[in-house]
């Protein structure tokens, strides 16, 4: 008899794939360009560049650990089971931070790319409109959620090309090369958490890791296909972006490329309308697929006795952690009413950094402590990739915290108190585990 209190397994690699670039592809959209703010273009490049590896070894090592554990819970599953619930109280928290804090932030450009083609429109009801709209498409199923993310991730992807076809003939390397590099190797340093925004989330293909036909096998094929998509389109929309004007004009900004479409063709051109149209897509993606991994966070969460049981229930007619869905979304409006785009990307790359951090020390302890764990996708050249990947998040969650103190002080109080309220419920907690596995 089918198990109504578990999730459907039906998705496929094609998926995958669409839910890994459709999390992340409104990085290229927008946020990125901030970096330009603090590093400059080839200063950002160079930051780029090393995020890029940071994502590769990364991906290759995250993936051992998603298809040897495909549990819902992702990051908060392998901590806990290589480091014990404390362990697993951080990196679930990092995890919410990462998709709960990417959802405002894609609002919020949802809102201004809205703005920007009819300005008698306000961004911030537009974004909060967003929210209740497809809080409400992934109540209906993961289904109909990932053949959405399909639909809306190839869309996105052919904007992009449109868009780099279309500024290519009018790229100049003078452009991309003046003041290019105007704060140093500091400005490398500082500008390290936007280029994490071109990649951030891929992770959240782990959400779904129980709703994967087949998991062992295909959740590598969607890994590794979402972020070499990735990493194509990244590199292409920056660089060319960068050389069509003055890149000042487009680093402080929610919507740079229409702006940059603007420059090139004018902002009353057809073109130019209808590529801030369709650059809807690329939002819409992401942002659903940003409810998706934050809903299924909150239900592994609670499901292990984190968070109120309650929000671990699925409603019993589409198998969905709705209430989780719900939970996700009033901790969105929270974000979208008290911050600003960069602020909360800022704290989302923050929550993934660490949850990067914890994720690789668990795939070191586990080689350790359970060397006969069955280990479908083994990291290739061990331990190079995890320790490379390793090394390269603690850079960057030391940038984080010394050019935003802040927000880092703010992270880390969540955090302390999370642990606080796990030290006075662990009993309690550790009864509802025993229960569970009980009945399992």
């Amino acid at each position: 008899m089918e198990n109504h209190q578990t999730l459907k397994r039906m998705l496929k690699p094609v998926h995958l794939w669409a839910l890994g670039v459709g999390l992340v592809i409104s990085g290229e959209y927008f946020g990125w360009n901030y970096g330009w703010g603090v590093a400059g273009t080839v200063g950002f490049l160079i930051a780029t560049l090393i995020v890029t590896l940071m994502f590769v070894t990364f991906v290759f090592s995250y993936t051992e650990l998603t298809t040897s554990i495909p549990n819902a819970g992702g990051a908060f599953a392998y901590a806990q089971r290589a480091l014990g619930p404390y362990g697993a109280v951080v990196a679930g928290y990092a995890t919410l931070i990462d998709f709960l804090l990417a959802t405002p932030a894609i609002a919020f450009a949802l809102g201004s790319y809205l703005h920007f083609l009819h300005p008698a429109l306000p961004v911030l009801h537009c974004a909060i409109f967003f929210n209740i709209v497809f809080m409400l498409i992934n109540a209906a199923g993961v289904k109909e959620s990932a053949n959405f993310s399909i639909l809306v991730t190839v869309l996105a992807i052919a904007e992009l090309l449109l868009f780099m076809g279309i500024i290519a003939p009018h790229f100049k390397s003078s452009n991309f090369s003046t003041n290019a590099m105007p704060a140093g190797w500091s400005g490398v340093f500082a500008a390290l958490p936007y280029a994490i925004w071109f990649y951030l989330a891929i992770e959240g293909i782990t959400a779904v890791a129980e709703e994967v036909k087949e998991p062992h096998k295909n959740i590598p094929k969607g890994y590794l296909s979402a972020l070499f998509t990735l990493a194509i389109l990244a590199l292409g929309v920056m660089v060319l972006t960068g050389g069509i004007t003055n890149w000042q004009r487009l680093a402080n900004i929610d919507y740079p490329l229409p702006d940059a479409i603007a420059v090139v063709l004018g902002k009353q051109h057809s073109l130019t309308k209808l590529f801030a149209g369709i650059g809807l897509f690329g939002l819409v993606a992401s942002f659903n697929g940003t409810i998706l991994a934050s809903s299924r966070q909150i239900y592994a969460l609670a499901r292990a006795g984190y968070l109120p049981k309650a929000l671990s229930k699925l409603n019993q007619r589409y198998r969905t952690p709705q209430r989780s869905v719900v939970a996700g979304g009033v901790v969105s409006f929270a974000a979208l009413i008290t911050g600003t785009t960069s602020q909360v990307i800022i704290c989302s790359v923050l929550g993934a950094v660490v949850m990067y951090i914890i994720s690789m020390v668990s795939l070191f302890v586990l080689r350790t402590k359970e060397p006969g764990l069955t280990r479908p996708f083994k990291a290739p050249f061990y331990p190079i990739f995890p320790f490379v990947a390793l090394m390269l998040s603690v850079v960057c969650l030391a940038a984080i915290v010394w050019y935003n103190v802040l927000i880092s002080l703010l992270f880390a109080a969540g955090l302390l108190f999370c642990l606080l309220l796990f030290y006075i419920n662990r009993n309690s907690i550790q009864l509802q585990n025993d229960e569970a596995d009980e009945t399992d």
